[in-house]
């Protein structure tokens, strides 16, 4: 288990990188590092590990060798979420092990949004995706807390966000080109509290003039 090997998976924003040790055909554990480190963190622990399992530790976003996010662009805690999304889609692991580090110890903030910020993306993406992890393995954290009051509508809301975001970028085709009145009926049709004039009057600026349409 000291060698590995390196991985990459696409991803809009250019790559997420990985690296792998053990067989690939065995138990599938996905490692997550911590704040700002990188896969390395787990070069020291995984030969220490069975040998049977075959442990992919991926560098979030702007970490390590994976791509960074676009200029300007902000680091979301959920955002980290869809990074495990595209590398476990990659894999096509339906059910694995989640061994995850760090990432932002606990606040005391009574503050729900604040709290959830700085908690640990390993217990996010079991409380989410709870299908698909068999095994949650925290190494210096506490977990996942959620107030009962909140747990059901949070899952609601962030799953169906990343839901459709994941969806769209897969599905991404080259945009339709459409006659300005057909493109103004598609308009009405997606915005029904929009008047005929003021779906034109947006048009004007929300739509490109190609040779096509």
């Amino acid at each position: 288990l000291g060698m590995f090997s390196e991985l990459k998976f696409p991803v809009p924003w250019g790559h997420v990188a990985a690296k792998a040790w053990g067989p690939s055909e065995g138990r599938p554990v996905l490692c997550l590092h911590g704040w700002l480190d990188n896969a390395n963190t787990f070069d020291k622990l995984i030969p220490l590990l069975p040998k049977d399992c075959y442990y992919v530790a991926m560098d979030f976003s702007g970490h390590g060798l994976s791509s960074h996010r676009p200029a300007g662009s902000a680091y979301h805690f959920l955002d980290y979420v869809c990074d495990v999304c595209w590398v476990t889609a990659a894999l096509q692991w339906r059910r694995f092990t989640l061994m995850g580090h760090s990432m932002g110890k606990m606040k005391t903030s009574l503050n729900t949004e604040l709290f959830l910020s700085y908690c640990f993306i390993s217990p996010q993406f079991s409380f989410l995706y709870p299908e698909m992890v068999d095994k949650l393995i925290l190494l210096e954290n506490l977990g996942f807390l959620l107030a009962p009051e909140d747990a059901e509508a949070w899952l609601k809301s962030k799953r169906m966000v990343i839901d459709r975001l994941l969806s769209l970028e897969a599905k991404q085709q080259t945009p339709k080109a459409r006659s300005p009145e057909a493109a103004l009926q598609r308009l009405l049709e997606a915005n029904r509290h929009l008047t005929a004039e003021s779906g034109a009057i947006l048009l004007q600026r929300g739509a490109t003039e190609t040779p096509a349409g």
